[in-house]
């Protein structure tokens, strides 16, 4: 009679090797850029007049949920739905409800997407049904007038439904916003103020050089250190140790309760602890934001029905992630990086 079986682990097929930089960085956190189009043009992150990629150069949907698959496989724990805007590409919800096996299986902790909001009212209870527990929504400015100006086209009241409807379908909303010189910095305060009255985090964000606009960035750039010291003239800021996966840091509004986050790209890099990637609509991963070098996995993908090739690939490109991003902006005109934020996916 053939008795228990205990050789299981000797027998069973070694787990993939998990993904590691030349710098020991465990990558868990992929972004995913699904379109580069939007439906507003902010003024920091989008010329006027934009010129978008053929509907030809992206990946299909099909082959965006392969590519986060292999990702998975090699230890990401961690997928954002980004743009552009990604709510506005069409049958996106086919891809969320692929991407949510991998949370009905545990090889996946989290899926999320950050958003301009204008689509949030039509998508968030289908959002929260498919497991995704927590969106960021880019939002500068709570004045509509100031609004419609930033975004050059914006309703501001379709972006607080939409942030209402989340929160009503149980998402878990945190605010996004760029800090603006001369535009929105005297409102930030009120800001944290709105955003904690509704249980919502808040992250204040310096403005990125990428991607030519109209304009100088340098007018638009605010230290966020400046912030913060005309911050603590109204409240009182105490560190968090705490860290959602992404570059903030994070302090706790004692007059508030809420928490409150800086990302610093220019006058403090995140990149000691970077644990993420980007990959483009088109294929492409960027290793790091604020650097040129990427790796085409659409070549890799479509070579071959099997994934040997393009985990290779994946693999591969790992291997050359850089220590850290260079953003300087007083020497960096007109950008610092030539491709808009809206093709990298934020």
């Amino acid at each position: 009679m053939w008795g228990p079986r205990t050789d299981f682990a000797a027998t069973a097929a070694p787990a993939p090797a998990p993904l590691i930089d030349p710098f020991q960085r465990a990558i868990t956190y992929l972004r995913i850029s699904v379109t580069d189009r939007c439906d507003l043009r902010c003024v920091y992150c989008m010329a006027e007049e934009m010129n978008f990629l053929p509907k030809r150069d992206l990946l299909t949907l099909e082959e965006l949920d392969r590519l986060c698959g292999v990702f998975i496989a090699r230890g990401v724990r961690k997928l954002r739905i980004t743009g552009g805007e990604p709510l506005v590409r069409r049958d996106i919800m086919h891809l969320f409800r692929r991407l949510s096996r991998h949370l009905d299986t545990g090889a996946l902790q989290e899926l999320t997407l950050t958003t301009n909001g204008t689509q949030l009212g039509r998508f968030a209870g289908e959002l929260a049904d498919l497991g995704v527990r927590r969106v960021n929504v880019s939002l500068d400015t709570l004045d509509p007038d100031k609004f419609r100006a930033i975004t050059r086209r914006g309703d501001l009241k379709v972006v607080l439904d939409g942030i209402a409807a989340a929160r009503d379908a149980g998402i878990k909303v945190k605010i996004n916003a760029v800090a603006l010189k001369g535009v929105n910095e005297h409102e930030i305060a009120d800001m944290i103020a709105w955003a904690h009255g509704l249980g919502m985090d808040m992250t204040l964000i310096e403005v990125m050089p990428l991607g030519e606009v109209e304009g100088d960035r340098t007018d638009q750039f605010l230290p966020l250190s400046v912030a913060r010291q005309r911050l603590e003239e109204r409240y009182t800021l105490t560190p968090l140790p705490d860290r959602t996966g992404g570059p903030a840091r994070y302090v706790r509004v004692a007059e508030t309760g809420g928490r409150l986050g800086f990302i610093t790209p220019l006058t403090h890099n995140f990149c000691e602890s970077c644990n993420r990637v980007r990959l483009t609509c088109t294929g492409k991963l960027y290793m790091c934001l604020g650097q040129e070098d990427a790796a085409d996995l659409r070549a890799a993908l479509r070579a071959s029905p099997d994934d040997a090739l393009v985990t290779q690939a994946v693999i591969d490109a790992i291997a050359r992630k850089p220590k850290g991003h260079d953003f300087v902006i007083e020497r960096q005109r007109p950008a610092a990086v030539p491709r808009h934020m809206s093709v990298t996916g934020g």
